[in-house]
Order: C-alpha cells, then structure tokens, then sequence
C-alpha cells in the first residue's frame, strides 16, 4: 500500500503575471549599499526529507516515529469514517468508543525497501494492540510485543483494538532489529547517519513541516513526547542531536505564523544545544513567493494590512522582508552574531522578487546571503511549450540533450543575474534548493509515459555529467553554499526529487547521488562516495 503524496511544490516556475510585471517595469535597479562582496566558499548541503509513513529515508531506528497519526474506524463504516478519536496533548489515544479501533499505517514502502525480520514493540498502559498485512506476533506480553516484519508484502498496520481509560496505551515504539538496547542513546538510524555525514549544511524545512504550517506558538511545537513526527514535525532537540553528531551547520525556517516568542525560544533553546562550532542560518519560511503556498497568501495579507502596497504580490515581497527583519533581529539577541546566518530568500528566475526583498526597509543591509533555487527546469504539461503529449514520445537522450542545451544555460543565467544582486548588498549567494526538476505539470503529471520518461533520465549515467557542468558553473559564478534537494524519497508522478530512492539503493548506480558526492569530496567534504 502506497498513501498519496503531497502535491509538487512547482520550484523555480514562473506565474505569467509575475513576467507581465517584470516586463512593465517593476523590476528597478537596486543600489549598492555595501562594499566588496565576501569572497565565496563553495559546500555542498542537503534537504532531507520530512517524516512520514510513507517516507523511504528512515532515519530513526523506531518506526512510530514516523507513523500515520491515528485512523478511527468503526465496524460496519467505511473505512478511516469512525468518531472522532479522543486524544492526550502528545496524540495518544484516551478511549475507544465501542466497537471502534484506531490503526496507524508505519513503512509504507515497496516491498522489500525497509528492514524485515524480528521489531520490538514496547508500550505503557493496559489494552490491546494487533498488527496487519506485513507483521504478525510472534510473542505478547504486558508492555512488549515482539513481531516478524516481512517488508517484501509493503507495509504494516498497527491497530489499537483497545485500551483502559484509566491507564490508556501510550509512548508506543516500533524498534527495527538489534536495537532495543541502543534505541533510547542512539536513535538515529546508522544508516542514516552515514549517508549523510560529511554534509556542510542541513536544511530542515521538511523536518519543520514548514509549508502550510499552522504553527504560530511556542506550545504548538513538536515535542520528543509526541506520538508521532509525522504530525507536526521533528524537535527541535532532535534535529540539534543530529547535527552535532554529524558536525553539520544547520538551516532552519521559521513557521510563517510564528509569534516573537516562539522565535526567541527557539533561537534560546538552539544557543544552548548546539555545537558552538556549528553555524546556524535562518530564514523565514519556504518560498513565500510561491503561490501554491499558504505561507503566501499570509504574507500577502499581512502586507496588506500594514499597508505596504495593494498588490497581493507586492505586499507579500514586501513582508517577507519586514518579517526577515525581526526575526533576524530577534536571533542575533538571543543566539548572537558570530554563528548566525541571515538568510533572505527569493526565487531565482524573477529578479523583481529579489529587488522588492533586499531593498524594503534596506533588507539586504541587515542580512547575510540571498538564497535561491536554480533549478535544472523542465516543467511539462499539455499547454507548455514543449508540451507533455510531444515530450512523452521523446528518448532519454532528448530530455537530456533539452537539460543540457537549454536548462542548464537557463538555470545559469539565473546564477549569474542573482549574483550581480546579491554582491550589490554585499550578500553570498547561497542555494536553499536545487538539482534536476524535471516533473509533469498541470495535467501532464497524469501522464503515465511522460512519468516513465522523466524517470529513466534521472537514472541515466549522462544526468551526471550534467549536473557537474551544473555545480562548476555555480562554483565559476561565485555560488557559496548549495543545499540540495532533496535526500531520500521514491520517484513517483510528482517528481524524481530524491538523490536516492531507498536507503537500501546501490549508490553505485544512482547517478545523481554519485555526482552530487563527488563534488563534495572535490570542495574537501568528508563524504562517501559510493565507487
């Protein structure tokens, strides 16, 4: 069983109405407010991907931690239509209506991608737990279940059949094999930790469920005591854990609702976990530009009512910017200067974006990088010119010669415009995001050999050779830091974002991963490289 997938974040696309603009002349020349620009430090960062059931990176070695918040169902309903469940704060749940159950669906992957073999499932309260379709027991007793997880049959299905009101089960964990006694210290999967050691930065607007977030209060935050992280987002606590074992900088986006209080905590709790040799960058957000968004809609709102313009897009530009502001503000009091990266974002083939940004209330003066997503663009659908009809009875080495011969070039016209802005304001310029976008749009997601095709060219050995012209030409240009998008995440219509597509993948044979490996290890990172 394969649940549904988000909707694709259409990077780099360009609204009509935003080239209409450019072309009409909002877009004016910025003014130099700073001296020389710093010199640039090319290093190659990652994104992981967020936690869910159905992700394929896996990265802790107890599986609830990524399972399906709970599904309430009732004998002789459809199913997932039972009464609304009773919850604890941490998404627990209290009571059971008669004749209800509530299930959580964990690894929800194509066979044989995860580990099989003997979990361990350790609970507190008092009730009754089954298991479904992957994992049967094969031993039970107050507290502990010990199941044989098959991966090869898909999933599985954790079904809370009952539980005592009075001690409810909770705080469930789902340890994969010969972890049991290791899982509370290390609960990072070593797997995990090794694919990813040696990256210069992380970015955890995935792990922040940053999109969409309704997260507005220090006391909606995710917490390690939560049921599962598939609901809110990974801890804070947790993702400083991961970074200071794996000795990376990090990135983080703060939620677009969030309060001042929420950011002041966050900035405090950070001071005090991380390594004091790592380094933090900041940014408000993902993509507030991108209208498929709520964080958009916000912004522009918010603009609007403080009055900076009554165009929607203007407004929100704007606020993205004031915002920044005090969030930055906020991170150097609480955090410091010497760590802290300022990051302001902006999308890469609309430069009116980024002169709206870095010059409202002198932005690009209280900051310390302009961040876009160059990416390699092949947006496909049945209006685009290629078309997805005409580009689905195309070869491999078409798309990749259409990558090559005009994505590429594309994609590095927009590197060189950002940097003559960026080095105006005396700002890095740095990638939030970045790599192949090649993806069916509008329709043309539907269409199952425009898929096939778009994924037979993200395996092929020749997109390596791309994507290193790809990464000389951000290093030729004056790029700093690239944070890739993304890790771990299986190709589907939606898009081929993942370097890998399991954890258990040969690296050997994925092309993209090996080339984004290699430059890495070329900048001096501490990388494997898959041989």
């Amino acid at each position: 069983m394969r649940s549904p997938l988000r909707p694709i974040d259409i990077r780099g696309f360009v609204p009509i109405a935003v080239v209409a603009m450019v072309v009409v002349g909002l877009f004016r020349p910025v003014v130099p407010v700073k001296g020389a620009p710093p010199k640039p430090v090319p290093r190659v960062g990652i994104n992981l991907a967020g936690p869910s059931d159905f992700s394929s990176e896996l990265p802790f070695v107890d599986v609830f931690r990524q399972a399906r918040p709970w599904i309430s169902q009732q004998k002789g309903k459809p199913w997932g239509q039972g009464p609304k469940l009773d919850l604890d704060a941490n998404g627990w749940v209290k009571k059971l209506e008669p004749g209800c159950w509530a299930e959580s669906p964990l690894c929800t992957l194509d066979g044989g991608t995860y580990p099989s073999g003997k979990y361990t499932v350790l609970y507190e309260g008092s009730g009754k737990i089954e298991f479904f379709n992957a994992a049967t027991i094969l031993s039970a007793e107050p507290g502990r279940i010990t199941i044989n997880v098959d991966s090869k049959k898909g999933g599985f299905f954790l079904k809370l059949m009952a539980s005592d009101p009075k001690n409810y089960i909770r705080n469930i964990r789902v340890i994969m094999p010969g972890y049991e006694k290791t899982y509370r210290e290390e609960p990072w999967n070593p797997a995990f930790l090794k694919l990813w050691r040696g990256m210069a930065c992380i970015r955890f607007m995935d792990y922040m469920d940053t999109n969409n977030s309704a997260v507005s209060r220090w006391s909606e935050r995710p917490t390690v005591a939560d049921a599962t992280f598939s609901f809110r987002g990974v801890p804070l606590e947790l993702m400083i854990d991961l970074a200071n074992r794996l000795k990376t900088d990090v990135w983080f986006c703060m939620p677009h609702r969030a309060d001042d209080d929420y950011v002041r905590r966050f900035a405090a709790l950070t001071r005090e976990k991380l390594d004091p040799k790592l380094r933090v960058y900041v940014e408000y957000s993902n993509e507030m530009w991108n209208a498929i968004f709520g964080q958009n809609k916000y912004a522009a709102e918010q603009g609007r009512k403080l009055g900076f313009s009554d165009k929607p897009w203007e407004a929100g530009w704007r606020y993205t910017a004031h915002r920044s502001l005090e969030i930055f503000s906020i991170w150097e009091k609480e955090f410091g200067r010497q760590r802290l990266v300022r990051v302001l974002p902006t999308q890469a083939a609309n430069p009116a974006v980024t002169e709206e940004i870095t010059r409202f209330e002198d932005a690009g003066k209280h900051a310390d990088a302009l961040a876009i997503a160059p990416y390699l663009s092949l947006n496909i659908g049945p209006q685009t010119k290629p078309n997805s009809t005409e580009v689905a009875s195309w070869t491999v080495d078409r798309v990749l010669d259409y990558a090559e011969q005009h994505s590429l070039p594309e994609s590095v016209g927009w590197i060189k415009q950002s940097k003559k802005l960026a080095d105006q304001f005396g700002l890095k310029l740095i990638a939030y995001e970045g790599g192949q976008h090649f993806v069916g749009i509008q329709g043309g997601e539907n269409n199952e050999a425009l898929t096939k095709l778009l994924h037979e060219a993200n395996a092929n050995p020749r997109l390596a050779k791309i994507y290193k012209a790809y990464f000389d030409a951000w290093e030729r240009e004056g790029g700093d830091l690239f944070v890739y998008f993304s890790s771990v995440s299986y190709w589907s219509k939606w898009g081929s974002w993942g370097l890998l597509q399991y954890m258990n993948d040969d690296p050997s044979k994925a092309p993209k991963f090996q080339a984004v490996m290699n430059w890495a290890k070329s900048l001096g990172q501490p990388v494997t490289v898959p041989k």
